[in-house]
Formats: structure tokens, sequence, C-alpha cells
């Protein structure tokens, strides 16, 4: 485990984002920002910069990702939940998602799964693919609702709504799905991280998504719905917020 998790080290630089303070890290939002805005440089290019109108949809997220539990339970943030971070088009979520993984990765990590590819994958190997996603590891589905309704031999299937009702499952009951995989003979994944949220739950799942909670039912269903909004805490850009691609 990396003793000083509160510097990053970037080539031959290091940037100071908090102190430690009788072993806990003090973090400064400032000097996050402007590690930050170095990392996106790195990850996405030169235009790449932290809007003034995002810095408080920010600071919420890098609260959630250092586990802040005061800051965030102040904001209505449950440190134990997922996020499901909705915006417009080009608002700049994805981008926010992969960089934010490099703040914290001792607190929090996931891997970032387009929902597209999940999509080409049913179609291509059929039902396996949704057992890829009922392990306990955590995950992002990149752009929720653009993906296309999956086919696997002529039979549709809403594949993503089938894995969010699974990984809500194994988020409300890792204990019984573990039991219920050991006792039918199934390998379960034991690579928990210690000390991470992972640990709690056992399964998180985060969302990005350019859909309202409305056309998340239209599109899912009440039952989706109405899981997402217990394993995620909702965070959004503004509706004006404008197309950064451009």
């Amino acid at each position: 485990m990396n003793p000083t998790p509160h510097i990053k080290t970037e080539g031959t630089s290091k940037f100071q984002i908090g102190e430690i303070h009788n072993n806990t890290i003090h973090y400064d939002f400032e000097k996050i920002k402007t590690y930050l805005n170095i990392k996106g440089h790195m990850l996405f290019g030169k235009n790449f910069k932290i809007y003034k109108e995002d810095e408080i949809l920010l600071f919420k997220l890098c609260c959630y990702f250092i586990q802040d539990h005061y800051s965030c339970a102040q904001m209505g943030i449950d440190t134990n939940k997922g996020i499901l971070l909705s915006g417009p088009v080009g608002c700049g979520k994805t981008t926010l998602m992969q960089l934010l993984l490099h703040l914290a990765p001792h607190k929090t990590t996931y891997e970032i799964i387009p929902t597209r590819n999940i999509i080409f994958s049913f179609n291509a190997a059929g039902y396996q693919t949704l057992e890829r996603y009922n392990q306990t590891k955590n995950y992002c589905f990149d752009d929720l609702g653009v993906e296309p309704t999956g086919s696997h031999y002529a039979k549709d299937c809403n594949v993503l709504g089938e894995i969010l009702l699974s990984r809500y499952d194994l988020f409300c009951h890792p204990k019984k799905i573990t039991e219920q995989r050991s006792l039918s003979g199934v390998e379960v994944n034991r690579s928990v991280v210690p000390g991470s949220i992972q640990t709690k739950h056992r399964s998180i799942t985060h969302i990005t998504t350019n859909l309202n909670t409305r056309e998340l039912e239209n599109r899912y269903g009440k039952r989706v719905r109405s899981r997402l909004r217990q394993m995620m805490n909702v965070i959004a850009f503004d509706s004006d917020s404008i197309d950064k691609r451009g």
C-alpha cells in the first residue's frame, strides 16, 4: 500500500493534495483541482480544463472518491453507494469518471465499461456476458441508455436492465450471493481490496448517462429505476451545461 497517498507523482513531479494529521489525510480541494488539471492534460490533451461552473459538482465527486464521510453526509451523499452521474451530451461525465480514478485509488477503484461494448459482447457470446458483471467487482457503466437492445440467436434481451438487477442483489445481499455460488460450485472472485468500500457491500456500481430518471424508467422499467435509487447517489450536471467536445 502507498504510504503517502496524499502525494501524487507524475513523472518527476510531485503534487501534495493534502496533509496527514493523526494518521488521517486532510485533503485540500484547491490542491486537488491543481493536480486534476495536470492529470487531465496528461490523459486528455492540452485542451482539457476544469470549468468554473462544474466546480460544485466536482467538489461533491471528490468528497465521495476520497471518502470524506462528514462532507458527503452534509451534502446528502451516501459513501456506501455508487454514483449515477447524469448530464447533457458532451458535458464531461465520462472524462470526470476516468480522471477521478486517479484521485484516491486506495479508497475507490472501478473498471469503466462502455454499455455498447457490453451489448456487442452479448450479441456474440450470449448470456455468459451477463455473468461477467454478476461478480464482486466495482464497475462504471458508461453511457447508459445509448446502447441498442441485445439480441442473441434472434432472442432480444434488455441486457443492461438484467445486469443492473443482478448488481442490486450483489450490493444488498453480498453474503447470500456468495453462499449461493459456493454451494453451486461457481468460483467466487475474492479479490477484495482491504480498507476499500468494496469490503462493505463488495460490489459498487457507477453509471454515466444522458438520461434523466423518467427516461431511465421508460427504458429499463420501474424495478430498475427503484433499485438504482437504492444503489446510487444521483449527481447531475446542469441541464444547460455546454458541450465541451466542441
